[in-house]
């Protein structure tokens, strides 16, 4: 059994290899998580009657397990033909949910007596939107992105089930070998990896309560 200390002095550069891996993975589905979730959760505060249906399928596609999405996915065609393609599709669809419930949530907990001052100034929505209700909103919009992005984070553990590469290679490569020191390369970092996301965006997030 390799032990820890020994792993990390041999395969340094295959763990920074795989760490870089894993923050594209990740860093790319938050990208096009927000992306989308963000503009649609501002669709739904104009149109509230969708918000229900909306939001429910993505809840339905957070619940699916993380080997049987990437399962239903491997056999679309050109999807599954890349593995970070694939994954990158997966992490997406798990990191939707937090970022459009919270920035419905966000943008609809605005006091409506300011939405009538903005209005009563003579501000477009558009203005209303980016001057006033995003402003507010922010705190409550980054609390759903900071929990996506700690979700994104283990997931992308999971991909390396598939060959989309990650630090879950490591941990995946120490349990079929019984090896601890290998399970604990790929976990330390991706368990850091998250920590340290969610300390800095929860740090973000109190400065602009604060602010608010």
């Amino acid at each position: 059994m390799t032990s820890l200390p020994a792993f990390l002095q041999l395969h340094l550069r295959e763990i920074a290899r795989l760490t870089f891996e894993h923050l594209w993975l990740t860093g790319f589905a938050l990208l096009l998580a927000v992306t989308i979730g963000l503009p649609t959760g501002v669709l739904l505060t104009r149109y509230p009657p969708l918000a229900r249906p909306v939001i429910a399928l993505a809840n339905i596609l957070q619940t699916i397990p993380s080997l049987a999405l990437f399962g239903l996915l491997l056999p679309v065609p050109w999807l599954g033909e890349d593995a970070a393609r694939l994954a990158i599709l997966a992490l997406t669809g798990y990191a939707l949910l937090p970022i459009l419930r919270n920035t419905y949530a966000g943008i609809r907990s605005v006091d409506p007596a300011l939405i009538d001052v903005a209005q009563a100034m003579g501000m477009t929505g558009a203005q209303r939107l980016l001057k006033v209700e995003l402003p507010l909103g922010a705190s409550v919009i980054l609390a759903g992105i900071r929990t996506a992005t700690v979700t994104c984070v283990g997931v992308a553990t999971i991909a390396a089930a598939i060959g989309a590469g990650g630090l879950g290679e490591l941990i995946f490569r120490g349990v079929a070998s019984v090896d601890n020191g290998l399970v604990l390369a790929g976990a330390i970092p991706a368990a850091l990896l998250a920590l340290t996301a969610d300390g800095a965006l929860g740090w973000i997030e109190k400065r602009l309560e604060v602010r608010r």
